[in-house]
């Protein structure tokens, strides 16, 4: 049976499976590290509360997860980013320099920035805006009053998918777009 439901501990080899898996294709190297530890980790091990896992017979195959203080994770970010800089490659500097720029310029208006990854075929049949209305419903009643997140500005799936779900493009930086919603 599927469905959402809240974060647990026990879901945290899954999370970290569907991070590194989400694209159809595993990640490689020191990308699908960075991507694991930069995005995933810190959100299920600081802010669980803030996480929302699609499950599948109690296997999670999709999640979106939020973080309401972006000062410390931008800590993080840094930290994880230059520890694996020397291996990542211009392409990867360039994401990563945009996006905390865009989320750095906005982050009063929209103090909740977010991530989501789900496996294709969950994908596929629209589980990705059931967890973005889950999280979104669990913000509001929280009183937080807008959402963001960074996209690569090639990405057009992703944008597809944002809009449709309300998202509005704030800022287009370099390789970097801004995505943003109000609660």
């Amino acid at each position: 049976m599927i469905n959402i439901r809240k974060y647990e501990n026990t879901d945290a080899h899954d999370v970290r499976f569907v991070c590194l898996n989400s694209e159809g294709t595993p990640h490689t190297g020191n990308v699908g590290e960075f991507i694991l530890h930069t995005f995933c980790d810190y959100y299920i091990e600081n802010e669980p509360e803030n996480c929302f896992v699609l499950s599948d017979d109690g296997k999670a195959v999709g999640y979106i997860i939020c973080t309401e203080n972006y000062d410390a994770y931008k800590e993080i970010f840094d930290r994880e980013y230059l520890h694996l800089n020397k291996d990542l490659g211009d392409e990867l500097y360039g994401w990563a320099k945009e996006s905390t720029i865009l989320q750095e310029k906005y982050k009063a208006e929209y103090p909740a920035h977010l991530h989501i990854d789900i496996l294709p075929e969950y994908q596929r049949k629209g589980w990705g805006g059931k967890l973005l209305e889950a999280l979104s419903e669990h913000l509001k009643s929280k009183g937080i009053k807008g959402v963001m997140l960074t996209a690569g500005s090639d990405n057009v799936n992703a944008g597809n998918f944002y809009r449709k779900y309300g998202f509005e493009v704030i800022e287009i930086l370099g390789t970097d777009v801004a995505f943003g919603k109000k609660l």
